[in-house]
């Protein structure tokens, strides 16, 4: 019961959450569908990093209630399943950047990379860049998960196969909102999750870097602004991975207890804020597509 007590920012969040999504769906596209579009957007991002809060654990300790909070689809294209399964996959931080077994790695095997048609290997690079990754970086997540998808439940993975088919139970809730109480057609809100998706790119365009030494790979962004709590604090994300257990609205302060033991943990792989980032890296490239320490 303490723990559930503790957790109340969690739930305020979440209920907040929900309200903002139907006021997008409906008040707001009413009024103006941009708006409408740019709340519910919102609105979906926030809600994809509640459902990371639930992966790691919270407000329950069990999984499966923490699952039912987040069960609607608002997202539309990532099932929460398989968004779980391959999260936790890519917290084996001695994987990380790796272009075979950290599945949220944007690197490639350079073998690979020189094989890719030019056309491919351009989008790929415009999708290092921070304009690039919150433009097409969401269909270019959403194909590479899809090829890898079918390629794993045509060998018969089961845990693959039911992350998906449970994805159409999660979709009809946000069906029947769409259809029977919405002021927004299923276009326009197709457009507001892919831009709400785009948006959590901001936070994991550079969260990782390709390091010899795995513990250099994590990012700290010392930024208290807006898009910081629309991250739920992740953009202190060395934090995160070393206390993966911690709630969103403790790490702050995990954080300015022992700033310079982080800061020596990740080698110094840090930026003042997300304007920082914009700043250098919107219209340039971050990092290599082929990882630099591959072999």
């Amino acid at each position: 019961m303490a723990r559930l007590v503790s957790e109340w920012p969690t739930f305020a969040l979440l209920i907040l959450c929900y309200a903002v999504w139907a006021l997008g769906t409906t008040w707001a596209a009413g009024l103006w569908l941009p708006l409408g579009i740019a709340v519910t957007a919102l609105a979906i991002a926030l809600f994809a990093s509640l459902q990371h809060e639930m992966i790691h654990g919270h407000p329950f300790e069990n999984a499966t209630l923490n699952a039912a909070l987040v069960f609607p689809g608002l997202t539309l294209f990532i099932p929460y399943l398989r968004f779980r399964d391959t999260h936790l996959d890519h917290h084996r931080d001695a994987r990380l950047t790796d272009p075979y077994d950290d599945p949220e790695t944007n690197y490639l095997d350079p073998a690979v990379w020189q094989r890719l048609p030019r056309p491919v290997r351009t989008v790929l690079s415009f999708n290092n860049t921070l304009f690039g990754r919150v433009t097409v970086g969401t269909a270019v997540s959403l194909a590479a998960v899809a090829c890898a998808d079918i390629r794993y439940a045509r060998q018969g993975d089961r845990r693959v196969i039911s992350g998906w088919l449970w994805h159409i139970p999660a979709l009809l809730p946000v069906a029947w909102w769409l259809a029977a109480i919405a002021q927004m057609p299923v276009w326009a809100y197709i457009l507001a999750a892919y831009a709400g998706l785009s948006l959590i790119k901001i936070r994991t365009f550079l969260e990782h870097q390709a390091d010899r030494c795995a513990s250099g790979r994590t990012v700290i962004i010392e930024d208290r602004g807006p898009l910081a709590w629309l991250f739920l604090n992740n953009n202190l994300h060395v934090v995160h991975h070393m206390h993966p257990r911690v709630a969103w609205y403790d790490l702050p302060a995990l954080y300015a207890s022992n700033r310079q033991r982080y800061l020596d943990r990740n080698g110094g792989y840090r930026y003042r804020s997300y304007a920082e980032i914009f700043r250098r890296y919107f219209l340039r490239r971050k990092d290599p597509v082929p990882h630099p320490f591959w072999q």
